[in-house]
């Protein structure tokens, strides 16, 4: 009987008749000054283990403690309008610990791949359902980071859906000729949402370099986030970074949906080079997955410089950004397949990308010294296609080259670099007026290699062929190609 109880007490009608469980059944007092955490934490144990939803008190404000305490999410869960505070200014237990973790209850495969080609779309391997794989070779490392924050590289990795009749989603993007780690882990068929809720983190004023997490952590296949917000207060002079309130890793078919995420103070650190480098803090952060959506996100003040760009991600397969409000997007270590920006505005860090495959930015308003910027520690690699349509580029008063990207070929990457093999352009406004009126003009292409014409043992592959489509500038000037006239003479260029 005393079980029933429990049971009973732990569960509410929710919007769809179905039983959810709640905070308070479990000890919750939400009234913002005990520590919710532990008795959150053991609500959603009691969900994942009936298989319930979850839905919060309307208008409960939950105190998340200090402890060392995660909450796992393998239910639904409707946080309503509650309030959630995460408090780190005193300091906390452990501080690389996530808030709440979404996290599947499905077990991981065996799977046996020994090898793998580039483009390869079939495999001669059936898993018992669609699952995603993550490979790696620990013999080759790529993305050698050159610059400020140089490093020795990253083992060469990727992830992949793989189906049950051996199709690939997600071309394989490296050959593989031995693969020394494999994971697998099965696909869930349903869709996880979890919604509402209104975070506050009180920052932490640590000295240091250590990356906090105190978040919610993302690898789940299948899940969709919806409306959550996320407001920081209390930050100093002082302070530690974070590694993305919103962090989705090592999963499939993610979805960031109608958040608002505020962008946090930057501090600095020395980098690996001897001198200061900036700490990124990321608000959305993405790692290792493939169909990742963000849709109708916002931030604060995406022209707030002293805030940190918003979006980070590596290793990414097809990507959409739609309807979005950021500082920036930026991808480190490479997104393969495609790689959408639409009806989105970035703000004064820009656009960012670096990686393979199609590159589409379509009715979307970019502000950042580079409609795009290749990044150049990275090889300011792009093997592919880039297509702009009928978009606006506005650049500061002291920047004028469309498409940023240097790289002098001396340096290895790990991987052959090149600039976009083609770029398309159908529809493009650029509002130079803010250029001084003695300014030569808008370039596409500044000049990459820097003038090194004699040292170049890892050459930088030059843009095949421009196409120019409907471009116009405040000015009525038109863009020149490049200021190095050995770049301009390389590049087809057809204006319709």
């Amino acid at each position: 009987m005393m079980v029933v109880a429990i049971v009973l007490l732990a569960t509410i009608s929710s919007p769809g008749n179905e039983p959810a469980v709640t905070y308070e059944a479990f000890g919750a007092t939400g009234d913002g000054l005990t520590d919710d955490l532990p008795a959150i934490s053991r609500a959603h144990a009691h969900a994942n283990e009936n298989a319930l939803p979850v839905r919060s008190k309307p208008g409960a404000t939950y105190h998340l403690g200090r402890k060392a305490i995660t909450a796992v999410i393998m239910t639904n869960t409707d946080w309503t309008d509650s309030n959630f505070i995460i408090d780190d200014s005193q300091g906390v237990d452990d501080h690389r610990k996530p808030v709440f973790d979404v996290r599947s209850s499905l077990q991981p495969l065996d799977l046996n791949i020994t090898s793998l080609a580039k483009g390869q779309q079939q495999l001669n391997v059936r898993p018992p359902v669609d699952c995603l794989v993550r490979v790696e070779n620990r013999n080759r490392n790529i993305y050698i980071r050159r610059g400020l924050n140089q490093n020795s590289g990253t083992r060469q990795r990727e992830v992949f859906i793989l189906r049950t009749d051996g199709t690939v989603i997600g071309d394989i993007q490296w050959d593989y000729e031995t693969i020394t780690r494999i994971d697998a882990h099965p696909i869930d068929p349903e869709p996880l949402v979890v919604r509402g809720g209104h975070f506050t983190n009180i920052a932490n004023r640590e000295k240091g370099t250590s990356y906090w997490q105190r978040n919610i952590r993302i690898n789940r296949s299948n899940t969709e986030i919806n409306g959550i917000t996320m407001r920081v207060t209390g930050e100093t002079d002082v302070g530690q970074p974070y590694g993305g309130f919103l962090n989705a890793q090592r999963s499939a078919h993610i979805t960031l949906r109608n958040c608002t995420i505020d962008g946090r103070k930057t501090y600095q650190k020395i980098g690996a080079a001897g001198r200061p480098v900036a700490m990124g803090t990321y608000g959305y952060l993405a790692n290792e997955v493939v169909n990742f959506r963000m849709v109708n996100c916002r931030m604060d003040d995406i022209h707030d410089r002293s805030r940190w760009g918003i979006m980070g991600m590596n290793f990414m397969k097809n990507i959409l950004i739609e309807d979005c409000e950021l500082s920036r997007v930026d991808v480190h270590q490479g997104v393969a397949g495609v790689y959408i920006i639409r009806r989105t505005t970035l703000g004064h860090a820009g656009f960012n990308a670096i990686g393979h495959g199609r590159l589409l930015i379509e009715d979307s308003t970019i502000h950042g010294r580079h409609m795009i910027w290749f990044r150049e520690d990275y090889g300011s690699n792009w093997d592919g296609q880039v297509v702009i349509k009928n978009s606006r580029w506005i650049p500061p008063g002291n920047s004028h080259v469309i498409f940023g990207m240097r790289n002098d070929g001396a340096h290895d990457f790990g991987f052959p670099c090149t600039m976009p093999r083609t770029i398309r352009i159908d529809g493009l406004f650029i509002d130079d007026s803010n250029l001084p009126a003695d300014h030569q003009g808008v370039l596409f292409f500044n000049d990459p290699t820097a003038g090194n014409t004699a040292n170049r043992p890892f050459p930088y592959q030059t843009t095949e062929r421009l196409e120019i489509r409907n471009l116009k500038t405040a000015s009525g000037r038109q863009p020149g190609i490049s200021n190095n006239p050995a770049l301009t003479e390389k590049i087809q260029v057809i204006r319709n």
